[in-house]
């Protein structure tokens, strides 16, 4: 099969620049590509509250149901202050965008730092808890956990290229598989509750842990931590904000919409889980996860059980979408602003920013194969970045309702008028009181899960974000000073071009003399500029011959010989084409050099392919340009081979040559 019939066949026909604002995805379609990490941590945040709280005895796991639901009242605050920065920046970008309008251009490097990290850490958490959760019913799989983590995020990748519909139209089934699953066994649970047959775990593997004597400060520390740990299931709240561009107009009342309908199913999902849990009795277990315990309860052992472990898997799958679809959208803004290599603005044939997709998922690759998908291991470096752009986003919202109410109070902004900051629009508010001191409160709190998160488990881990995100910033600002320092190097600002001509010399780099040098002289003849041939001597034994078969076969030009005595091939043509500029500082030096193209990777292996050498050779050089004249083999196969015999085997007794 052609090799591009392949590649449509895998990321599908490539799509016009102009096709790009009909890939925009309905609400449904939105919930299941931005909301799935929010909801997919359901799977895990619970059961991090109770490995926490194993730490002091199963006696204090009631603990873990006022723990969920001051993170549900934390879940209400995030969602209230994002549905405002959904509508305030229409534009997407979420901490990013509002940290650069209101706190700078460094607290906003630093919001997005936090949020490239906090990326690759939920494709990582995601797709190694997924693997955890379908191998609580199958154990054998815990021995290929890596294996299979890297082969999902394979497949996650080469989804997303294919598009953000695509893949939203792909996974939205199992989106709501999950949330169908997970209502069914809370509902279900419940009215076993009420009817007083819900039953309890009983023998739950890996629960018999180590414990400790905890009082006082030490207690409310060890309460904090698991509250800490259980905001992962939170940590998805910013998605939305930082993907509004993706939706069908009108964007922002859609983001929002979603926002809300996400929010409403985690806290009834993520409370119910809870409470489920306390009146199984469930235990802390690395080796059978919290929906395990719970759905053994509810539905046995049989079918429903199975179905919601795979519901589950499905979803922390799909959590990784999340970040396959926001990672590459805010690398783009990063790079748009000349923080990140700009690269990572290239739309590729499906209109995806196709670099941010394959680092994404790259980046994850080595965090599962350096922590063996451990989800404890990367839960402590997961939600520090995350919270860290929660406070920075808030913090942003708070200056911007400042901003509104100054303006307000000097008549600059009215009912009737509105003013354009860098990344939004203010407008007249008689509630941007109530709206900051909302902002003002999710600052405060988030700040302190940061700190908490920072903390608790700097020891664990958290030591790593710590240095990573500082960093980040500064390989940011490097990137950003290179950026500036080439534009203003490349300034044209009071500069015209030069009427004057400059001399070119142009050489040709020759190996041999064989077809692909006669294809070298027919180009540089149809230059109509003289020309000089240059060969380098790293074997003596063949000058005489190569001298011989110029007279016969080309009879034309200078051969220039250059003397090699340590046989390297760069440093001779190195010298030669610096002579040349030093007779003409002002002029041009023209390299001709050919290249032998076999049509096949493996074999083009088998050559030299010197002409990389070469390029590299005098790539540092000013006025030095290089031009590859290519022969194709399957063009020379069709012409005579005369002459072909002399020129393998002189190819075959050249020595290896020192670059």
């Amino acid at each position: 099969m052609h090799l591009s019939k392949v590649r449509r066949w895998v990321f599908g026909r490539p799509l016009k620049t102009i096709d790009a604002p009909h890939q925009s995805i309905s609400k449904t379609v939105g919930l299941a590509v931005f909301a799935s990490d929010s909801l997919s941590s359901v799977a895990y945040a619970g059961g991090e509250i109770l490995l926490v709280l194993a730490t002091i005895g199963a006696a204090h796991y009631w603990l873990a149901v006022p723990i969920t639901v001051a993170i549900c009242i934390l879940l209400i605050i995030l969602t209230l202050s994002y549905r405002q920065t959904i509508f305030a920046y229409p534009g997407g970008g979420g901490a990013y965008i509002v940290a650069r309008d209101n706190l700078g251009e460094a607290p906003a490097q630093g919001a997005g730092a936090a949020l490239l990290t906090d990326y690759v850490l939920t494709v990582s958490v995601s797709i190694a808890s997924g693997v955890d959760q379908i191998a609580s019913a199958f154990p054998v799989l815990f021995d290929y956990k890596v294996q299979l983590s890297l082969f999902l995020i394979l497949v996650m990748a080469l989804v997303n290229l294919r598009g953000v519909k695509e893949s939203g139209r792909i996974f939205a089934l199992p989106t709501y598989y999950f949330i169908t699953m997970m209502l069914l066994m809370i509902g279900a649970g419940f009215w076993q509750a009420v009817n007083g047959t819900l039953g309890v775990v009983g023998e739950v593997p890996g629960a018999h842990l180590e414990t400790v004597s905890l009082t006082g400060l030490a207690l409310g520390l060890l309460i904090l931590r698991a509250f800490s740990s259980g905001t992962t299931a939170v940590t998805g709240v910013e998605a939305i904000s930082n993907g509004i561009t993706a939706f069908k107009e009108p964007r922002s009342k859609n983001a929002a919409t979603t926002l809300l309908w996400d929010a409403a199913l985690l806290m009834v999902m993520f409370l119910g889980l809870g409470t489920l849990g306390y009146l199984i009795g469930a235990q802390a277990s690395e080796q059978e996860v919290l929906i395990s315990q719970v759905a053994r309860v509810v539905f046995g052992d049989g079918t429903l059980r199975l179905l919601t472990l795979s519901s589950a898997t499905v979803i922390l799958i799909m959590a990784a979408n999340t970040s396959f679809a926001d990672f590459p959208r805010l690398a783009a803004l990063h790079a748009g602003d000349g923080f990140l290599p700009k690269q990572f603005t290239f739309r590729g044939s499906r209109l995806v920013f196709s670099t941010g997709v394959i680092i994404l998922a790259a980046l994850a690759s080595l965090l599962i194969f350096i922590f063996g998908g451990n989800v404890s291991r990367l839960i402590p470096l997961y939600a520090i970045g995350v919270f860290l752009s929660f406070t920075l986003s808030q913090a942003g919202m708070v200056k911007r309702w400042q901003k509104v109410g100054e303006l307000m109070r000097t008549g600059q902004l009215t009912p009737s008028n509105e003013i354009a900051t860098l990344g939004s629009i203010l407008r007249y508010d008689h509630l941007w009181r109530p709206k900051q001191a909302l902002n003002a409160l999710g600052a405060v709190i988030t700040a302190i899960v940061t700190l908490v998160f920072l903390v608790s488990k700097f020891t664990q881990g958290a030591w790593i974000i710590a240095i990573l995100i500082p960093s980040l910033l500064l390989l940011f600002f490097r990137i950003h000073h290179h950026y500036r320092h080439v534009a203003q190097v490349l300034s044209t600002a009071g500069e015209h071009v030069s009427a004057g001509r400059f001399p070119i010399q142009t050489i040709l780099l020759i190996s041999d003399v064989h077809r692909e040098t006669l294809r070298l002289v027919e180009y540089a003849n149809s230059l109509g500029v003289p020309w000089t041939a240059i060969h380098v001597g790293v074997n003596e034994g063949r000058l005489e011959s190569i001298h011989q078969k110029w007279q016969e076969r080309v009879g034309m030009g200078e051969l220039v010989i250059l003397p090699s005595p340590y046989r390297s091939l760069s440093q001779p043509i190195r010298h030669y084409v610096k002579s040349l500029l030093a007779q003409a500082p002002n002029g041009y030096v023209q390299v001709l050099m050919g290249q032998l193209r076999t049509g096949s990777p493996m074999t083009q292996l088998l050559h030299q392919n010197s002409h990389f050498i070469e390029q590299l050779a005098l790539q540092d050089l000013d006025h030095v340009v290089v031009a590859v004249v290519p022969i194709q083999l399957s063009a020379l196969e069709q012409e005579e081979d005369e002459g072909d015999a002399d020129d393998v085997r002189a190819e075959l007794a050249e020595p290896p040559v020192r670059v």
